[in-house]
């Protein structure tokens, strides 16, 4: 089907380029440009992907006809889209855990020997082990705190024993009671935050099954997401101080 385009204006004066461009139906607006050509510059932008021209706008053209509003629709990524957000990310990505139990874990071999009271035998080279492990090796902050209750439930139990291949991995792992999660107003939420800049807040289903995430980028609401981080950082425990401070099993 044909886009619907409606020009909205140009910064040329002559009626030429640069120019912006919505699309009708979708919101989407394209622009067209001079192209950058200078390698310099080129090898400074991030996320440049083989089949994308980087184009030069200047900045009263945005202002003049980009449009002011914002769409409120959610943007709901795809499992597939969400798992690329650990590829791509350039410094720093950490993840508040608060749900009781995770299908992705429950379906592992570790998961099952862990529940037959053996010792786990972490795999260093899955896919996930490879991605995080290159970008901690590279200098990445890979971090997450969990939320436990108090009694912890099989899922939690078994993420405590995972925290050592998180370790292995690099990643920095903080655990913290619900009740504390509470008392400190952590939202009843699972996410991401990717680079401090992108939000990827976890949908699941009844079966614990992950089917999407919202992914959030307007600056307010990321800047709360950040500050929900530090609040969790701040309460938390490293998960070997957490482990030898829980009370014994009866």
């Amino acid at each position: 089907m044909a886009r619907r385009l409606r020009f909205n204006g140009t910064g040329s004066g002559g009626g030429s380029c640069p120019a912006i461009h919505e699309d009708l139906d979708s919101g989407e607006v394209i622009v067209h440009g001079p192209r950058l050509t200078d390698p310099e510059a080129i090898a400074q932008l991030q996320h440049l992907d083989e089949d994308e021209i980087p184009i030069v706008v200047p900045r009263n053209t945005l202002i003049d006809f980009g449009p002011t509003d914002r769409d409120t629709k959610p943007r709901i990524l795809d499992p597939d889209t969400f798992a690329r957000l650990f590829e791509n990310f350039q410094h720093s990505a950490w993840h508040l855990e608060m749900r009781r139990g995770y299908a992705v874990d429950e379906a592992t071999g570790t998961y099952a020997q862990f529940v037959r009271g053996e010792t786990p035998t972490w795999d260093m080279d899955s896919p996930w082990a490879r991605t995080i492990s290159a970008k901690t090796q590279d200098g990445a902050y890979v971090g997450r705190v969990r939320i436990v209750d108090n009694p912890p439930t099989k899922g939690q139990r078994y993420l405590l024993a995972h925290a050592e291949h998180n370790d292995e991995l690099g990643e920095e792992v903080r655990n913290m009671w619900r009740e504390d999660a509470k008392r400190v107003n952590l939202p009843d939420e699972d996410f991401w935050i990717f680079d401090s800049h992108i939000v990827a807040l976890c949908i699941f289903d009844e079966a614990d099954i992950l089917t999407g995430a919202e992914l959030i980028t307007e600056p307010a609401r990321v800047n709360q997401y950040n500050r929900l981080r530090d609040v969790a950082m701040h309460y938390a425990t490293p998960y070997r101080d957490f482990v030898a401070r829980m009370p014994a099993k009866e």
